[in-house]
């Protein structure tokens, strides 16, 4: 006969088995900012608030391809505070998940969208001499003098940021090879 309160059942197995502890290769806190990869990560923030701040300070005449661009820009860069506050305040130690895997995902994902959203605000930078209205008499063109201009430097900077999300996602890549090797 089981005492009062005593159940039949077996205790639950112990969870820890099953969850592998995180592996991490890179440091926690500031010292991430001392790293290639935290050193990219920051140019990748950067980069990104200066491409989506000159993108948004055009009057967007192609609203397809600058919204897709303000979009990838607006949520790459959500995506890479988080994944950088991770780090720095050291909740990777702390989470169960293989961090270099994690850490490669993301960044090539983030390239390959980001990269597509550098050739979208490129042609919108191409379509310059374009007028606005066929048949009209006034050769207005779809980008003024000076949006013309900040659709150059949004260009260039989504460039530069695509090249920092691929610099991550190779640095990713060797980490993650080496660990697993």
């Amino acid at each position: 006969m089981l005492p009062r309160g005593a159940s039949s059942m077996p205790p639950p197995p112990n969870p820890a088995p099953y969850f592998p502890p995180p592996r991490v290769t890179l440091p926690s806190g500031l010292e991430i900012l001392r790293t290639f990869s935290g050193a990219v990560i920051f140019l990748e923030i950067v980069f990104g608030t200066i491409v989506w701040i000159l993108v948004a300070s055009t009057q967007i005449p192609l609203p397809l391809l600058q919204g897709w661009v303000m979009f990838v820009a607006v949520t790459a860069w959500c995506l890479s505070i988080v994944f950088l506050s991770v780090f720095l305040f050291g909740y990777a130690n702390r989470i169960a998940v293989n961090w270099n895997q994690a850490d490669f995902i993301f960044h090539g994902a983030t390239f390959v969208f980001y990269f597509g959203a550098f050739l979208l605000q490129a042609a919108t930078t191409s379509l310059h001499y374009l007028p606005r209205k066929f048949n009209s008499t006034i050769q207005e063109t779809i980008l003024s003098g000076r949006e013309y201009n900040i659709s150059i430097a949004a260009s260039i900077f989504a460039f530069a940021t695509a090249i920092c999300y691929g610099c991550s996602t190779a640095l990713a890549l060797r980490r993650w090879r080496l660990n697993n090797s």
